[in-house]
């Protein structure tokens, strides 16, 4: 099966999801950061009685608090990106490849049909898991594959 194959075939639900935490409506931006750092993860899922209401991201630090450092003490609210799109687990993990590409956005939640949160797809879980499938084709591709040496290693 080619690479293209594996994305169009394999569904989310069996990457990994990891690496987000849960953080409720109203939660200072300075707690989220600390739950983030606490959970090694780089995403907040924002929760409101369970349902899932935005995303805070590494991203949004950069362009919502790291200028104005008084938003540290207000709500996570203020900050996060509301409403996110998100995915289901059946979802091909090539159609959330290209809706994270179309959008310009790193993380997409996962959610089952009765809104329940199973996690954070991310363009690192795609290429971890193709790494574990394909090592030689996605860990020892070139970052420009035409370009070849002038003349052999070793070589007068």
């Amino acid at each position: 099966m080619t690479l293209r194959q594996e994305l169009e075939t394999e569904q989310v639900r069996h990457m990994d999801l990891q690496g987000y935490c849960l953080v409720e409506s109203e939660t200072s931006v300075r707690e989220t950061l600390a739950h983030m750092r606490g959970a090694g993860g780089r995403t907040a899922l924002i929760t409101r009685d369970g349902e899932l209401i935005g995303i805070f991201t590494e991203r949004d630090v950069m362009r919502r608090v790291a200028g104005t450092p008084e938003m540290l003490d207000g709500p996570i609210d203020a900050v996060m990106t509301p409403r996110p799109i998100t995915i289901l687990p059946d979802t091909s993990a090539a159609d959330a490849l290209w809706l994270m590409d179309d959008h310009h956005f790193r993380n997409l939640p996962v959610i089952d049909r009765q809104g329940n949160i199973l996690g954070d797809m991310t363009h690192a879980a795609i290429i971890q898991y193709l790494a574990a499938r394909f090592p030689v084709e996605v860990l020892n591709r070139s970052a420009r594959p035409d370009q070849y040496p002038s003349k052999p290693e070793g070589g007068d």
